[in-house]
């Protein structure tokens, strides 16, 4: 069985999916499938953050984030590196509790 982990999002790439404060449920060692929201460590010195996985590329991921106007990613970081994706987002715990499903760009209430 995997391991478990929850991460609290802080920024505002993920919006409107996921909001500032937002709890999310991570498993850790999880199959990514496109669609899925990912816990991935950034290159360089950034933290760790959420993105939406889009489509696998040689060694890793490409990742995107909802929010054109906010943060980072394989736009101009270029393709994550598959050791690089630590986690998939399970659901969001708190304050608005959700389930996320792959290959879906919205939230599905549970």
């Amino acid at each position: 069985m995997g391991r478990w982990g929850i991460a609290t999002v802080s920024g505002k790439s993920m919006h409107p999916t996921l909001r500032e404060g937002d709890r999310l449920l991570v498993a850790y060692g999880r199959h990514v499938q496109a669609g899925d929201l990912v816990l991935v460590q950034l290159p360089g010195e950034r933290p760790l953050a959420v993105k939406r996985a889009i489509r696998p590329e040689p060694g890793g991921w490409f990742v995107e984030r909802d929010n054109p106007r906010a943060g980072v990613d394989s736009w101009s970081l270029g393709p994550i590196e598959s050791d690089a994706v630590v986690g998939v987002v399970i659901a969001r715990l708190a304050p608005r509790p959700a389930l996320f499903a792959a290959t879906r760009r919205k939230h599905v209430k549970p």
